[in-house]
């Protein structure tokens, strides 16, 4: 009876064992999927957190869409600011450009009347640069003589400012001693016209009388006047 007593305990602890094991075994498993539940649960939180941000992103570059639009709007607006400093000449000021020798048509035409006591040349500017510009005071003037350049000098009128659209004309008026001396006085070969506020000089026909009397070179005998001057020339 004892020896039974004995085996019966015995199996009775083996089995308790065998159920521990068990138990240890599940409780391992469950622990396993859990923590692969839990793996999983991770990574699809942190695929998700990704697509959040995906969609943050998406928003961003949604927003991003937005902000180009606005951005390129803002360039169309640019350029129409553009399209208004090209079609009326004003800059980012609204004032109107000054008149760049690039873009004006320069010529002279001789307006001496018979009987008048000296030579009138009128020089004419016409605005072809397809703006609205300004100009005023004084061009310069330089004729080229056989004895060397002789500069014109001011008359000293107030010059006016003038807006020229585009195909619009002004002149001023350029007069200059006659050669009445019977001599064969000082040859002029030509004419160089330089607009006001520039520095860039257009050369041009000489179209008045072909000499200017000699003089004792106490100074310029040849007068130049603010734009505006003169009427346009013909």
């Amino acid at each position: 009876m004892r020896v039974n007593k004995i085996t019966v305990a015995a199996l009775a602890v083996v089995a308790g064992l065998s159920l521990t094991a068990c138990q240890n075994d599940d409780d391992a498993t469950g622990q396993s999927s859990n923590s692969s539940a839990a793996s999983t649960a991770t990574s699809s939180n942190g695929g998700s957190g990704s697509g959040g941000s995906g969609s943050d992103g998406s928003a961003r570059d949604t927003a991003g869409g937005s902000s180009a639009g606005k951005s390129s709007n803002e360039g169309q607006g640019s350029n129409e600011g553009q399209g208004s400093v090209a079609g009326t000449g004003t800059n980012e000021n609204g004032k109107i450009g000054k008149c760049r020798t690039d873009e004006l048509e320069v010529k002279a035409v001789d307006h001496t009347s018979d009987g008048d006591p000296y030579g009138f040349v009128a020089v004419e500017f016409t605005n072809g640069g397809g703006r609205d510009c300004a100009i005023s005071g004084y061009a310069g003037v330089d004729l080229k003589t056989s004895a060397g350049e002789l500069s014109a000098k001011r008359t000293g009128e107030q010059p006016a400012s003038t807006v020229l659209k585009d195909g619009e004309s002004v002149a001023f008026s350029l007069t200059y001693p006659l050669n009445d001396s019977g001599g064969s006085g000082v040859r002029i070969t030509g004419l160089v016209v330089t607009p006001p506020d520039e520095t860039k000089s257009v050369s041009l026909d000489w179209p008045g009388a072909a000499t200017l009397p000699v003089t004792d070179g106490s100074g310029s005998s040849v007068k130049v006047g603010p734009i505006g001057s003169a009427g346009q020339g013909g």
